[in-house]
């Protein structure tokens, strides 16, 4: 019982790992996408590399698939990624922030 439920655990754990470096490639994809047609295509051959190796079963190939995904995916990441100018870091980011408590116009 106990090593089925760490094997759930750790397939879980991996589950998420794919799931969250998806997600951030997918996101960084746009930063590299100039047009929307071009990161549909980036898109469409970033999820074929996932399915790619959808079926593996064995537990320590598919860490060390990741580990690969998330080193290939660090060495591609873009060095200068768009941020929406409201959000934190972004150009507009507390910009004109309301005065303080106590001080009249």
């Amino acid at each position: 019982m106990a090593s089925t439920a760490g094997y759930l655990a750790r397939r879980a754990a991996q589950k998420e790992r794919v799931r969250l470096l998806y997600r951030r490639a997918l996101k960084d994809t746009l930063n590299w996408a100039v047009h929307r047609h071009l990161f549909y295509q980036d898109a469409s051959d970033l999820r074929d590399k996932f399915e790619a190796n959808r079926h593996v079963d064995n537990l320590d190939v598919i860490d060390r698939l990741i580990d690969d995904a998330e080193a290939q995916y660090r060495n591609f990441q873009h060095p200068d990624p768009y941020i929406v100018p409201w959000a934190p870091g972004g150009s507009k980011f507390t910009r004109n922030p309301p005065p303080p408590q106590g001080v009249r116009s």
